[in-house]
């Protein structure tokens, strides 16, 4: 049997070894021009970028919050201010078992039901931060107490912060607002103003009042601390520091202790006191009674005394300087006969015959004067004197709605001052197209009857009539209310001062201002509706008093305050300015439900101008101090 001899063929075997080396060579290539490709993609064309990212890795941004603006009065006596102290955080993505955890450290630190209500409040709206405070203030000892026990409570920190404070508490609540922690709205906003870098780790913002109205100039300049950190975090050292720019602070026009003597003036009433310097626009007083302590709201308030301040029948929260809207009463009749003389309808000599009663022309119905048997013979003088009824209805019938309108309007009435505070409401002074436009009705002959009253639709605010009230004792000439004198930068010694200067000039004759501002100081003579308010005065004031209905009285039915529910009873208005031939002070207070403007209202505005103009420090009024009388507004 032959076996088969098989013969190698060498020379291919050498041409296929040849082939896959060169194919291995050229795929090693590819890999190895590959390689070089991306390594100079990623060393060259995206050095920068991965340089950023390695660095971000090794360095940390700490923001710095800026310390906040001080808000000072016109003497430089503190309204807001800031101090440092401790508080206890928990970090909301390292607790798993909140309640748990609030357990144990309240029995290390002390953990009020209050505390817990009101972190569970925030927790509820702070969808956007990290970190949550459960207790403000801490001791020494408590801060001692917890350090010693950290450990058991990973994601619960101390923290060293700057605190905000309000020394004069409700006094001051409705004018300086106050603070509290950044909401999703206001993050929302910030980020669409482009200023949510410069709130980088802070967590409050102006909510009220002029810590709200002037945010931008109290929050300032957060500064940024670049730390390097090995790889569990930690800081290792400080490359470099931009530091934080405090905020400027504020010096107000306002007086603190004539603010503090104002608010106590009101004793146990409720309402609204506005002070404003006629020659330049400065508001001097601010009161709006009750208010409220401001400082709780800081740190978020809990939710049982929230609903104690938003359910309680004074309403605390309510700012009633600047949002109460009330029917003026009387104190609209000076302003009424000026434009009487301004459209030459009634001449100052000129005379009505009061028997207490006035008919519309063509109709029966009855619009009685305050006074039963009417005043007899009546000129301008005496009816603002005497605050007679029956000569304003005459007034307002032949003036009309229309003259009425245009030429309270110049005065501000329906109108916002334009106050440097949020939330203002302009009041209304009705017009035959606002009636039409609110009710489809037209306007009716009666409804401009009441409008010589100050009754009827119109409405004010106490800064309305206060700014009108200096206006009329600056001849005319009107200064925007303004809360804050002075800005003062903390960058520098400069400051920017709010000198306003005159919005306008009414431009009405001299001789008419004169009867009008005569009058006025009869209102506080013997035979005026307000003398008590001036007995005894080194110095002459010009007011008149007002009474605001509050429910409306039947035809022929006589009030009776002692039949009424106190909350139903009248409101008590007087407007003054002081000292008459040169004033320095123009104010209007409200009192609610509390009668007769020259037995309430008159002698709160009396304190306020004594204390400003003589320094006296005067008592509170008490409601066993106001008898109610014949007397009227």
């Amino acid at each position: 049997m032959k076996k088969h001899v098989e013969f190698k063929n060498h020379q291919r075997e050498i041409y296929h070894f040849q082939l896959r080396l060169i194919v291995s060579i050229g795929f090693v290539l590819v890999l190895l021009a590959i390689l070089l490709v991306r390594f100079f993609y990623l060393q060259l064309l995206r050095h920068n970028y991965y340089q950023t990212l390695a660095e971000s890795n090794r360095i940390a941004v700490v923001p710095i919050v800026p310390n906040r603006g001080l808000i000072l009065d016109r003497n430089d006596l503190v309204l807001a201010r800031n101090y440092s102290g401790y508080t206890l955080e928990i970090n909301l993505n390292k607790v798993t078992d909140m309640e748990a955890t609030i357990n144990d450290l309240s029995r290390l630190v002390t953990i009020t039901n209050k505390d817990r209500r009101r972190f569970k409040k925030l927790l509820a709206e702070s969808h956007n931060f990290e970190t949550l405070v459960i207790r403000n203030r801490l001791s020494d000892e408590e801060v001692a107490r917890f350090a010693a026990q950290q450990y058991r409570f990973p994601g619960v920190e101390i923290k060293a912060r700057l605190f905000r404070d309000y020394p004069l508490g409700e006094k001051t609540s409705h004018l300086i607002g106050y603070i509290g922690r950044i909401n999703d709205t206001e993050v929302n906003q910030l980020e669409e103003s482009d200023l949510s870098a410069n709130y980088r780790g802070s967590d409050y913002i102006g909510k009220t009042g002029l810590e709200q109205s002037y945010e931008a100039d109290l929050h300032g300049t957060t500064g940024i601390e670049q730390v390097e950190v090995d790889a569990n975090g930690r800081a290792v050292r400080m490359l470099s520091l931009t530091p934080p720019v405090s905020g400027n602070t504020l010096v107000l026009s306002i007086d603190a202790k004539l603010q503090e003597i104002a608010e106590q003036s009101f004793g146990d009433f409720r309402g609204a006191l506005v002070a404003i310097d006629p020659n330049n626009g400065e508001v001097l007083a601010f009161v709006s009674k009750p208010g409220y302590d401001p400082n709780p709201f800081i740190d978020g308030i809990d939710p049982q005394s929230w609903d104690e301040l938003n359910n309680s029948p004074d309403v605390p929260l309510n700012n009633r300087a600047l949002r109460g809207q009330y029917p003026p009463g009387s104190t609209i009749k000076p302003f009424m006969a000026l434009a009487g003389l301004n459209y030459h309808t009634r001449s100052p000599e000129q005379t009505i015959n009061d028997t207490g009663v006035y008919y519309l022309p063509g109709s029966s119905r009855q619009y009685r004067d305050w006074k039963a048997g009417g005043h007899g013979l009546v000129n301008m003088f005496k009816a603002i004197q005497m605050s007679c009824d029956t000569y304003f209805y005459g007034l307002a019938t032949e003036l009309g709605i229309g003259n009425i309108y245009n030429f309270l309007t110049r005065f501000g009435f329906g109108q916002k001052t334009g106050i440097d505070l949020e939330g203002e409401t302009s009041g209304l002074l009705p017009s035959q197209e606002w009636k039409m436009k609110r009710y489809q009705q037209i306007w009716y002959p009666g409804d401009t009857v009441s409008i010589g009253i100050g009754q009827g639709y119109t409405l004010v605010t106490p800064l309305q009539l206060a700014f009108a009230t200096a206006t009329l004792a600056n001849n005319g000439v009107a200064y925007r209310p303004h809360l804050v004198k002075e800005v003062r930068s903390s960058r520098s010694s400069e400051a920017r001062f709010i000198a306003k200067d005159p919005l306008y000039d009414l431009n009405i004759p001299a001789s008419q201002l004169d009867l009008i501002r005569r009058a006025m100081v009869a209102v506080t003579q013997p035979g005026g509706t307000a003398v008590y308010a001036s007995l005894g005065a080194p110095y002459h004031i010009a007011g008149k008093t007002g009474t605001a209905q509050v429910i409306a009285m039947k035809q022929g039915e006589k009030y009776d305050a002692k039949n009424v529910g106190e909350r139903l009873r009248d409101h008590a208005w007087f407007i003054a300015y002081a000292p008459a031939e040169n004033p320095q002070i123009a104010l209007a207070v409200l009192v609610e439900n509390g009668g007769h403007g020259g037995t309430t209202a008159a002698p709160i505005a009396r304190k306020v101008m004594d204390y400003y103009l003589l320094g006296k420090v005067p008592k509170p009024l008490t409601k066993a101090d106001v008898q109610e009388s014949g007397a009227h507004d």
